[in-house]
């Protein structure tokens, strides 16, 4: 019921704004603006998910070559013993163990083409676990928020923008150790907030030594970052995002050659599955980007921008970063929205101005939260989110505040 409120007061609140502007601001094209963001957004949302069909039949039928191989049983081995405490329900070595830590991992080295997949196969996994299927488990809870907070090694996007931008950024790498401090921020929040709904004791020593031995790879990973030229890192980026996507592939195909597993026909079945989820998602995805647009177009985030101002100057503080926080409040919302609010930010004050850099931190950081939600959820049919978007949010929220403080802290 959650999502329903929320899509409701999305129209409700774009319906308002829109109404005052016609008829008390003499703005005769706001509902034409509207009518036409509804209907783009409609097409956008039929077009993402087609687009989805050839990536996620790809994907889906190397990873049932991989389901046949052993791979997802083996990372599920590795990893099971942490898994069980963040999910109870889920046994230690089912497959959506595996799933899940190829999601995660996805997510870290910024193979999004790769992470949908995986995510998507994940909550389709933990769906067969559900007993309620129209309802979220805790274990489909936690997973998306945990994938939500969106933590990520290298924002390449962020990176090729900023490079792109007329004139380019000095450095357009400069932002990565931010990005980097702040997904991490955001992730720890929402392991925090989802352990605490579930009462999940996070004081285990598994926990803790997978928690710390995970913070120390990242730190180390960072360092080695650090010590990169602009020209070593766009390099790494690139040959490490196409490369163990590559070595994957070959992975699966080696394991099973050595079970003689007829990997043609296991491709072709996992495959089929790409076209199926594409169909599924298609009205929860068009319903989501519908209702963002109306929000969007009616105005109702210059008002917000405009309080956000007025509320920090009262309080005597450093306005600096207002002028970049739409893209932080678009983010959890549209993903392209945010990535033209940015490129707009960077045109009108540049890419190596504080607003400039600020907005590719948000850029950089947690992920599109309605999109996830409308996405993942709608995969598997789960229409009960509980709480799960309230957890992502304030998740959100921990992101935003932390990149604004990590910008001052680089930036300001």
């Amino acid at each position: 019921m959650a999502l329903s409120y929320i899509w409701i007061f999305f129209f409700l609140i774009g319906f308002v704004i829109a109404f005052v502007k016609w008829a008390f601001m003499g703005d005769q094209e706001i509902f034409k603006l509207l009518v036409d963001g509804i209907f783009k957004a409609a097409n956008d949302g039929f077009d993402i998910s087609l687009k989805l069909v050839g990536v996620m039949s790809l994907f889906l039928g190397f990873m049932r070559i991989g389901e046949k191989a052993g791979a997802i049983g083996f990372l599920s081995r590795i990893v099971g013993p942490f898994f069980s405490r963040l999910f109870p329900e889920v046994p230690r070595n089912h497959p959506a163990v595996g799933h899940m830590i190829m999601n995660f991992s996805a997510n870290l080295l910024g193979l999004d083409n790769a992470a949908t997949p995986f995510g998507l196969k994940a909550m389709d996994s933990l769906q067969e676990l559900n007993p309620q299927k129209e309802r979220a488990s805790n274990a489909q809870i936690m997973f998306l928020c945990l994938h939500a907070s969106g933590l990520t090694l290298i924002p390449v996007s962020v990176i090729a923008i900023r490079a792109a931008a007329k004139p380019p950024a000095a450095n357009p790498t400069d932002v990565f150790i931010p990005c980097m401090i702040v997904t991490f921020v955001a992730t720890i929040a929402s392991l925090i907030l989802v352990s605490f709904r579930q009462k999940i004791n996070l004081l285990q020593p598994v926990v803790l030594g997978w928690i710390l031995g995970l913070s120390a790879i990242v730190a180390a990973l960072v360092w080695y970052l650090t010590t990169l030229s602009q020209a070593q890192l766009q390099l790494f980026s690139t040959v490490s995002s196409s490369g163990l996507i590559l070595l994957l592939f070959f992975a699966f195909l080696l394991g099973a050659a050595r079970k003689k597993i007829n990997v043609f026909e296991s491709f072709v079945e996992g495959a089929k599955g790409g076209f199926e989820v594409a169909i599924r998602i298609i009205p929860f995805l068009v319903a989501m980007l519908v209702a963002i647009s109306v929000l969007r177009n009616s105005g109702v985030f210059g008002y917000i921008l405009q309080v956000l101002q007025q509320f920090f100057q009262r309080l005597g503080l450093n306005t600096d970063f207002v002028p970049a926080l739409p893209t932080g409040l678009m983010k959890p919302l549209s993903g392209g929205g945010s990535r033209g609010l940015m490129v707009d930010a960077m045109t009108t004050y540049g890419p190596d101005s504080f607003v400039g850099r600020l907005t590719g931190i948000f850029q950089g950081t947690t992920d599109t939260t309605f999109y996830v939600v409308a996405v993942y959820f709608g995969s598997v049919g789960v229409k009960n989110t509980r709480y799960a978007i309230s957890l992502m949010l304030l998740a959100d929220l921990v992101g935003l505040v932390t990149a604004i403080l990590v910008g001052y802290l680089f930036f300001h």
